[in-house]
């Protein structure tokens, strides 16, 4: 949700905040996961202790991490050693992959979420066959499925029974807004010293943005029968409710306010053009200005790094077909294909 609004505004965090908040939503989910299922275990079961729920932690989460590390390492071997003919397949596979980690951890009495939250980590941030096509269709599943999720959290709600526990949750939201996050993030970060500005220490203690999850876990003492649960679900619905209101309209404020913003930096191409990763070879773009014609106003003049070659020229709405006597413009786009060794030089 913070990153989601952050891209709206076209705006990056500063003293790499980006990827503390994402371990921090990524580990936040199998944490709450566990402790609502432990909370309704000792709701309505009074024979387990705490030697069980420490015991029960412990298992899922190195089960969790031990399953998701190495299901990932297979998940990236069988997509880039499987030669399949139809590229639409790969998506596929890889959702397949996403049931059967969850399943397959879940059966092993670890968690789930923690599994394919690292699994995805690792998928992520290695090189795969036709990574482009796969995050398409990934990207168009995630937003069929958060809109499947809002409208059936949306059919469970009741409007008059939010209204009564109005007093009570708005409380509950402004001490957790205010109080409970800042406090929570303070000792947290205690640890770090001065590696951590005090002005990164408030926006983190400021973005605690809450989701569909809650609101989800939230049915769960619903399904289980506990006793309240209604009364429970409706309270979480209003505190999301709240938190968004509050929160989610003030996180690109706050982070300009305290100095932390920074332009979101440029990916891919203006011309829209991208290259398979295992290609070797990388496409960007660059606009001639005038010191660049002041120093040469043709390409063959221009003093391009080896292994770099113009592929096309944009003027304006005309594309071009580039040669070595074609004269520039000022504001000509140029796209560029180059070995990745050699874009460093070009930068």
């Amino acid at each position: 949700s913070v990153f989601a609004i952050l891209r709206s505004q076209k705006m990056n965090l500063k003293h790499n905040l980006r990827p503390m908040l994402e371990l921090e939503s990524g580990s936040n989910d199998p944490m709450a996961y566990m402790l609502t299922i432990v909370l309704i275990q000792l709701t309505t079961s009074s024979e387990i202790g705490v030697s069980q729920v420490l015991g029960s932690f412990a298992i899922q989460f190195i089960v969790g991490a031990a399953t998701g590390y190495f299901l990932g390492k297979l998940a990236i071997l069988m997509l880039n050693r499987l030669n399949i003919d139809n590229q639409a397949l790969y998506p596929i596979l890889l959702l397949s992959f996403v049931f059967f980690i969850f399943s397959i951890t879940d059966l092993l009495k670890g968690n789930g979420y923690l599994a394919v939250y690292i699994a995805g980590m690792m998928v992520g941030n290695n090189k795969i066959m036709y990574r482009k096509e796969i995050y398409t269709v990934m990207d168009g599943l995630t937003w069929l499925v958060q809109i499947i999720m809002f409208l059936c959290l949306g059919l469970l709600v009741n409007p008059h029974e939010m209204l009564e526990v109005a007093a009570v949750a708005l409380l509950i939201g402004i001490f957790m807004i205010f109080i409970g996050r800042p406090l929570s993030v303070f000792l947290c970060l205690l640890p770090f010293g001065k590696k951590i500005t005090f002005k990164s220490r408030l926006f983190v203690s400021w973005v605690g943005l809450r989701g569909a999850v809650p609101i989800i876990f939230a049915t769960y003492p619903v399904v289980a029968e506990v006793p309240g649960a209604d009364i429970i679900f409706n309270i979480v619905f209003f505190i999301t409710i709240v938190s968004l209101v509050i929160q989610g309209t003030t996180v690109s404020r706050a982070a300009r306010i305290l100095g932390l913003s920074t332009p979101l930096e440029k990916t891919g191409n203006e011309f829209g053009i991208e290259l398979p990763e295992e290609i070797g070879s990388s496409l960007h773009d660059m606009t001639i200005t005038q010191e660049i014609l002041d120093k040469a106003d043709t390409l063959k003049d221009m003093n391009l790094p080896k292994g770099t070659l113009v592929m096309i020229v944009k003027r304006d709405n005309e594309y071009l077909i580039p040669n070595g006597t074609l004269k520039l413009h000022l504001g000509d786009k140029l796209l560029l294909i180059s070995e990745n060794a050699e874009r460093e030089a070009l930068i």
